[in-house]
């Protein structure tokens, strides 16, 4: 049998851990270490071995694009920026959620 904290981080968390992403490369350049301390202040226990590759995908998404200072050697850090289509895609997001939250939260506070 499944672990379900697991079952839920593959299913739904690994989505809300994508808009976070997308949410402050729009503000700043994001880089892994401070993109994992911000998603475990918002509860998400996210191990680097989670989200590195979740960044690459984003980046072969075409979502992101890195910038890696070619000072740093092997093991530099890359800073992630938001891309015109990483914009495109969080406007719709944002959108999504905006519909979302008022079906699911809204509502059943009223």
């Amino acid at each position: 049998m499944q672990d379900p904290d697991k079952t839920l981080a593959r299913e739904v968390l690994l989505a809300f851990w994508k808009v976070h992403i997308l949410h402050h490369a729009a503000t700043r350049p994001v880089h892994g270490q401070w993109m994992i301390t911000e998603l475990r202040r918002h509860g998400y226990d996210i191990s680097p071995g989670t989200l590195y590759p979740l960044l690459r995908r984003m980046e072969r998404l075409g979502w992101l694009k890195s910038k890696t200072d070619p000072r740093g050697g092997k093991r530099a850090r890359k800073d992630y920026r938001l891309t015109p289509a990483g914009a495109r895609i969080l406007v719709q997001l944002r959108q999504q959620i905006r519909e979302l939250y008022a079906e699911v939260v809204a509502e059943a506070n009223a």
